[in-house]
């Protein structure tokens, strides 16, 4: 067991080191404000606080982990070798930053916190964050982190033994609308063909005129083929059906529609289903309860897992609506229109609320890909130059790398095929 000394243990202190050292090191973790059991302790220990107490393995702490509530910091950027660190410790620590505290600042999403104008959908803004202006968001900086502090630990520690971790795949497919033209009613297939006839986008009126007398299949109808190369892959595939009332952002067929509930049913036959949690239902506990037991009503099962719309996250509330809903999982942590790692990781963790200073019972599976990050890009040798980037430093610290495709784009048409580019990507990273 690795055993560390601190002057005070504290909510936050305790959730950074499990993260760091149970769940990304897979190390057996320690702790005690005792000097005399941590002089005992025969195996690895280090000192976490202000002074070392002797010639041991000494981060010298910041004030961070063992404050309360939120308040302005004028962060430094500097470099350990090669990866960009902050909060300085001296020259008598053994690490030139406080890898602990800078690593709860990035998971606890300590900068959403401050003032900021949010999106037009109700986001933290891309540029306003740290890992943007700084330009490391294509770095899982925590889990890179980690692991340079565990091969200095062994070296000071040969006996210090940390299991490896294969680096985990999983698919997200988001589904906030099944079909483009399919199943949508008499009226709302009207209004659409007025609004298309009006707007002179006459090839989208011959697509609909052409679906509806069923002389070709609706374009976001791609299920089967998507199941099918999950199929061939063996690979864990997740589908988030929006399960919601008609809004002004919520647009997907009627939840009465047998033929939607029956493509739920059949989709879940082979993958997950999940929720696709509505726009409506963001600030809404009964509605957001409600989509999910309806879900679940259809497919027979709990539903465990939710992706919200838009990504839109306000932190805290957001994840104690999810926690007190019942939700387990959320896979929202990340930037529709850039690729990266939102909170610095790709390793999954639990959501810490900071008003509150407790660990929720949600456990968040931040995505490194969403598929409208991808647009800006002209061709698929680009787009797996960029991917390549990414799948392989998360394939180096042996993290989980996450995908997000919808059904929307997968059945766009365009210069690149995207449901073949999605075929490749999986046989590329997922095999």
């Amino acid at each position: 067991m690795l055993l560390i000394y601190t002057h005070k243990i504290t909510p936050r202190f305790t959730y950074i080191m499990k993260q760091v050292f149970s769940r990304m090191l897979q190390i057996d973790v320690g702790f005690t404000t005792k000097v005399e059991d941590f002089i005992r302790h025969t195996g690895p220990k280090i000192t976490y606080t202000k002074q070392p107490l002797q010639n041991e393995f000494f981060v010298r702490s910041h004030s961070l982990l063992f404050e309360q509530g939120v308040r302005n910091m004028n962060l430094s950027i500097g470099k350990w070798d090669d990866l960009p660190c902050f909060f300085p410790t001296g020259e008598r620590s053994n690490l030139p930053f406080d890898i602990f505290a800078a690593s709860f600042y990035l998971l606890s999403r300590y900068e959403e916190y401050f003032p900021h104008v949010k999106d037009l959908v109700g986001r933290f803004p891309l540029k306003e964050s740290l890992a943007y202006e700084q330009d490391f968001l294509k770095l899982p900086v925590v889990d890179l982190w980690a692991q340079k502090m565990l091969a200095i630990l062994k070296e000071r520690f040969p006996s210090l033994t940390a299991a490896t971790k294969p680096v985990r795949n999983t698919s997200v497919i988001d589904v906030p609308v099944s079909h483009s033209f399919a199943h949508r009613g008499f009226f709302r297939s009207g209004i659409g063909m007025l609004l298309d006839l009006f707007s002179l986008r006459f090839r989208r009126v011959s697509q609909r005129l052409a679906v509806l007398l069923n002389l070709r299949r609706d374009p976001y109808d791609n299920f089967e083929e998507l199941i099918g190369i999950h199929k061939k892959h063996k690979l864990p595939a997740i589908f988030f059906f929006q399960f919601a009332q008609y809004s002004r952002y919520d647009k997907n067929i009627s939840t009465e529609n047998n033929r939607f509930k029956y493509l739920i049913k059949s989709v879940a036959d082979y993958d997950a289903v999940a929720l696709a949690a509505s726009y409506s239902s963001f600030t809404n506990m009964d509605l957001l309860k409600e989509e999910k037991e309806n879900l679940s009503n259809v497919i027979n099962r709990p539903v465990n897992f939710v992706r919200l719309r838009y990504n839109r996250v306000d932190v805290p509330e957001t994840y104690r609506n999810l926690a007190a809903a019942e939700f387990t999982d959320d896979y929202s942590m990340g930037y529709t229109h850039e690729m990266g790692f939102k909170a610095g990781t790709c390793t999954s963790f639990y959501f810490y609320d900071i008003p509150q200073e407790v660990q929720q019972p949600i456990k968040i599976h931040p995505f490194a890909v969403h598929d409208y990050a991808l647009l800006k890009y002209t061709s698929e040798e680009e787009i797996f130059e960029k991917l390549d980037q990414l799948h392989g430093v998360v394939r180096e610290v042996g993290g989980h790398f996450i995908t997000v495709f919808s059904n929307e784009l997968l059945g766009s048409e365009g210069k690149i095929n995207w449901l073949q580019l999605y075929a490749k990507m999986i046989e590329r990273y997922y095999v």
